[in-house]
């Protein structure tokens, strides 16, 4: 199991949001670049980049803080927020994108799911408020559920899906556990759990289930609530076989 520490941009800064609501923005950093360089040197193989901006204007609003991401570290890149086209996959692409998340449009249009990976490594995001996806940058509840939508992307070739309760996102309430494992079985995808992580305990809970295959970290480092440094170790040592530095 992985752990992908978060950068969530908005107006070029780092920022969390509480439950995906823009107002509730709380700025963490500045130099959003420094962080990924921070996360690299804790053990970290991963970051997972989210363009808030992007994810409400339907195309790239953060492309400068994204470019000085990948500048400054050496860590596989996954991002996410307003990709709507082949054009802005290939463009993330080019600029070292190892993995392009795609969310609303999943659900809109699954067929450009299914094109964007033939040219791009693809995670599918599936964000759902009480259980239905919620879509424009968790703005709007559609009346698909989650477990329908995961199951619709069991076998186009997709790499992951990302699946995060919005309801907990940004709480430190806890990670929904049942919920990623029914997204899991559901579309028999490398599934990652996203939203209300809080604790060693969350990441204990996921990496027992043998069922998940990562877990998104945000509010919990910047506030705090989980050593970082310390959950890399845990899970290696649980799993030889997970991506180290």
């Amino acid at each position: 199991m992985e752990i992908l520490p978060a950068i969530d941009l908005k107006d070029g800064q780092a920022v969390r949001l509480t439950k995906g609501l823009m107002e509730s923005a709380k700025i963490y950093s500045d130099a959003p670049w420094e962080l990924a360089r921070a996360f690299e040197e804790m053990g970290s193989a991963w970051v997972h980049l989210v363009d808030l901006n992007g994810a409400f204007a339907g195309e790239p609003k953060n492309l400068e803080q994204i470019k000085q991401i990948r500048k400054h570290c050496n860590l596989k890149l996954e991002l996410g927020g307003g990709i709507r086209d082949l054009d802005t996959v290939k463009r993330y692409v080019d600029l070292g994108i190892e993995r392009i998340i795609l969310g609303s449009i999943a659900l809109k249009k699954p067929a450009f799911v299914e094109e964007a990976s033939k040219v791009a490594t693809v995670a599918v995001g599936i964000d759902a408020i009480d259980g239905f996806v919620a879509v424009e940058g968790w703005a709007e509840k559609s009346t698909m559920l989650a477990t329908d939508l995961a199951r619709r992307f069991a076998n186009v070739g997709v790499e992951a899906i990302i699946c995060t309760d919005v309801g907990r996102d940004g709480t430190l309430g806890g990670v929904n556990v049942p919920f990623t494992l029914e997204i899991a079985r559901a579309s028999g995808v490398d599934t990652i759990a996203s939203g209300g992580v809080k604790d060693m305990g969350d990441i204990e809970a996921l990496l027992k289930s043998n069922e998940v295959a990562g877990v998104i970290v945000g509010k919990a480092f910047y506030e705090g609530t989980l050593d970082l440094r310390k959950a890399f170790e845990y899970v290696r040592a649980q799993n030889p076989k997970v991506s180290s530095k």
